[in-house]
């Protein structure tokens, strides 16, 4: 033992003995007095690790059954050398050593209830924020220490039933919303401790025999409701209402309606096949009404209309919010599954990461952690879908799967080993709660030095493509705040926004109209001049060109030599106020206008049908010439002289020359328009017995 290394295993036992006076000793203490009391100390004590990594290292070298000096020649001799770099060597070897003894540890059964399993646990995520030698001021981690979002997420997700690399920052969010950016260990052990509790309710229900009818097709029973009275399911189909239980596996979901003792035969609503299934939530009612935001609907194609079930409660619908995320996720991995072409165990993995995620919502809900708004960011293929770029996430997944399986079997048949612990390994774990085979041991690949998808010391692509689409949601909830943040109440204020907006619109649009009325016979005279020089020359393509490039121009300009974003808000002289009558009246003319412009649009439409059916003769043939002398012309004549053609007719129907005789044109086509009969329309009122059967 060197003498440097004696001298701090002295201090740091003079220091925890005098903690211990002052009442304050802890689990850390305790090691770092057994450390400086055996004679093997020295040797395994690793001088480039503060005293908690040290600690931390011991454990696992413990859990794996060999001192840490071999662990520390191990991890030089399979580690790659930007991995053994000085700057990054000491939390790289601490990753190294954590990984390997949880991927040991979870392979217990019940180490959730284990209270060392969550003190080391925390340790370790206290360790990896100071890994270094330079780091020798912790010593009471039992009691204040907290941990951050990195280290959170760097050793929880090596254990994938504590958190997955996809919803682990969101997890982290909501264990930290009462406390800071940081996590407390009481905040933790709840967690897990919720956790234990989760796992035996799904095993109370596996083993119930009130659903051994449903255990019998092999699925995972994960959630059931509706078994209180006083919190029944309702199911409504059509006018029809029953209550019952309500049970979610990870295949399908299963209503058992409630007879006088016992429970009808299971109606089972299939989420695995492909049947366009639509979840979403719904408003019930009593006789039909829509008053109530308590409901699921369920709808697909097997189905003549769709399925609702109730969550009745008191107050607010956090009980509906949490089944509907949990009955999306199964929905989602299903789609997940058949999209990619998941098979085999890969499959299996699937499943199991769904199954593991509605483990924690149980455990969260229960916790009363979050608010319903929470439920679908805590689910892995829920949030898939919400995140942007989303299905880049799933793809790199299924990707990742898929490579895991070949590389497994190249290991299997070469003999090799692996350190990776998976969501399906986990599930087996659980065994009796499912009835699944024992684990299958996995120890030790010597060269990827990954934990599931965690990759010792660098990032791994599925947790490079979770940052990048984390980056741009971000950026998708900045522009959101800024549209909640424009909104205004009132119709004459939104009126009164858009008119601003519009307004170089509206002045470009006069401008045109001034040319096409020629109030200025020379702007129009040069306009037209121009304008036919363009078309004839085939440089329209170009100017349209031009003119994306100076709204290029003009941003870049307007970025660089722009004014404060403060000094760029639109500026809106708000209308008088407007009492509650006065919209209402305004709120009705509207109305009105847009059933005008819709009654307009019917006749223009009915009028056409009756040219098309010929049901005014004379009308119908002038229309039918016309058409084809349009169409003669679109055949015979080239495209850019049709164009040059309708432009001056357009430009020049108002011109000094032409406007006596365009009034006299238009003056005889409304005329003829006005001749036309509409085609007639009969309207059929459906009958009260059709509605009643609805």
């Amino acid at each position: 033992m060197s003498s440097k290394t004696r001298n701090m295993l002295e201090g740091l036992v003079k220091d925890s003995s005098l903690k211990w006076l002052l009442g304050k000793r802890s689990s850390f203490d305790e090691e770092i007095e057994e450390m400086g009391r055996s004679p093997s100390a020295g040797a395994n004590w690793i001088p480039e690790l503060s005293p908690l990594a040290n600690v931390v290292v011991r454990r696992c070298s413990k859990i794996l059954g060999i001192s840490s000096r071999d662990l520390h020649e191990s991890f030089k001799q399979d580690a790659p050398e930007s991995l053994k770099h000085p700057s990054r060597f000491a939390r790289n070897f601490l990753e190294y050593c954590c990984f390997r003894a949880l991927a040991l540890s979870v392979q217990v059964v019940g180490h959730l209830s284990d209270k060392k399993f969550r003190r080391l646990t925390f340790n370790m995520m206290v360790a990896w924020e100071f890994p270094a030698a330079a780091s020798q001021s912790l010593l009471s981690v039992d009691d204040d220490a907290t941990v951050s979002l990195e280290a959170f997420s760097r050793i929880a997700q090596a254990v994938p039933i504590i958190a997955d690399v996809i919803i682990c920052e969101n997890l982290f969010d909501v264990l930290t919303s009462s406390a800071g950016s940081r996590l407390q260990f009481s905040v933790y052990d709840k967690y897990l401790n919720g956790l234990e509790r989760a796992i035996k309710k799904m095993k109370n229900h596996s083993e119930s025999s009130l659903l051994s009818n449903i255990r019998s097709k092999g699925e995972k029973i994960l959630e059931v409701d509706g078994t209180v009275t006083t919190q029944p399911v309702l199911e409504h189909v059509g006018i029809s209402t029953w209550p019952g239980r309500l049970i979610l596996t990870d295949h399908a979901l299963y209503f058992e309606a409630l007879r006088v003792v016992s429970y009808d035969k299971p109606k089972q609503y299939d989420l695995s096949e492909d049947l366009k299934q639509v979840v979403k939530p719904e408003l019930t009612g009593p006789w039909g009404t829509r008053l109530f935001d308590k409901a699921v609907s369920y709808k697909s194609i097997s189905l003549s209309e769709p399925v609702v079930m109730e969550f009745p409660e008191l107050k607010g619908h956090t009980r509906r919010d949490y089944w509907l995320a949990i009955i999306r996720e199964v929905l989602y991995t299903h789609r997940y599954i058949n999209k990619f072409k998941i098979t085999g165990v890969a499959r299996e993995e699937a499943l199991s990461k769904a199954v593991l995620c509605v483990l924690r919502a149980q455990t969260i809900q229960e916790l009363g952690f979050t608010n319903p708004a929470c439920f679908e960011n805590l689910l892995l293929f829920n949030l898939c879908d919400q995140l942007p770029g989303g299905d880049l996430i799933l793809e790199t997944l299924a990707k990742m799967s898929n490579s895991r399986e070949l590389d497994r079997t190249n290991r299997t048949e070469d003999g090799g080993t692996s350190y990776t612990m998976s969501a399906s390994d986990v599930v087996s774990q659980l065994g009796s709660v499912f009835g699944t085979t024992s684990p299958r041991s996995r120890t030790g690949e010597r060269s990827s030095l990954m934990v599931g998808e965690v990759a010792v010391g660098e990032m791994s692509p599925l947790e490079r493509v979770v940052k990048e689409s984390r980056k741009n949601y971000e950026k998708v909830v900045m522009a959101q705040e800024t549209v909640h943040g424009v909104k205004v109440d009132g119709i004459d204020t939104n009126m009164a926004v858009m008119k601003e907006l519009l307004l170089p619109v509206m002045e470009v649009g006069n401008w045109f109209l001034s040319l096409a009325y020629w109030d200025d016979p020379f702007k129009s005279f040069v306009f037209c001049i121009i304008s036919t020089f363009i078309i004839c020359r085939g440089w329209i393509g170009y100017v349209m060109a031009a003119g994306f490039l100076f709204f290029a121009v003009f941003m870049v300009l307007t970025r660089c030599f722009g004014r404060e974003k403060g000094e760029m808000g639109l500026m809106v002289v708000a209308p008088p106020p407007m009492s509650t009558m006065e919209q209402l009246l305004a709120v009705q003319n509207a109305i009105s206008q847009l059933e005008q412009l819709i009654q307009d649009g019917n006749i223009v439409l009915l009028k056409f049908r009756a040219l098309l059916l010929s049901l005014f003769p004379q009308a119908s043939e002038k229309f039918a010439v016309a058409m084809v002398i349009m169409a003669v012309s679109m055949a015979f004549v080239p495209c850019k002289y049709l164009f040059l053609l309708v432009f001056l007719e357009a430009f020049t129907r108002y011109s000094p020359v032409r406007r006596a005789s365009t009034e006299r044109l238009m003056r005889r086509l409304r005329e003829w328009w006005f001749s036309i009969p509409a085609a007639p329309v009969v309207i059929e009122r459906e009958k009260e017995e059709d509605k009643k059967r609805k």
